[in-house]
């Protein structure tokens, strides 16, 4: 079963052109990490494709993916489990949810608790 494809960004970054002036213009700009205090982050608990086991996800990091990463790497320390970061989503696996906020909290961030 073939995957549908909806907009050109689901290509991969490929251009296909017939001009032969065509100059590809590639705007990728990273964002500027914002200070702790300026994110405003959700705490999510989800359970949705995962065989039954419960994720804490952590949405709306608003920065580059190395700083990304070095956020996921100290909240999967923290808790002592593993996890991943992508997609400006942080994936810890458990239910680590009030122990993640509190951290968050400390370090300045603007936590809000969603769902359950």
């Amino acid at each position: 079963m073939s995957k549908k494809i909806n907009d050109l960004s689901a290509l991969g970054g490929f251009v296909f052109s017939t001009n032969k002036d065509f100059e590809f213009d590639n705007n990728d700009e990273q964002q500027a990490t914002l200070p702790n205090n300026e994110q405003r982050l959700e705490a999510h608990l989800d359970k949705k494709n995962r065989g039954g086991k419960v994720a804490t996800i952590i949405k709306g990091f608003e920065g580059t993916d190395e700083d990304l990463k070095a956020l996921a790497k100290s909240l999967k320390t923290l808790c002592g489990v593993g996890g991943s970061a992508k997609d400006g989503e942080i994936i810890i696996q458990g239910n680590f949810r009030d122990k993640i906020m509190d951290y968050l909290a400390k370090e300045g961030y603007k936590v809000k608790r969603v769902g359950g």
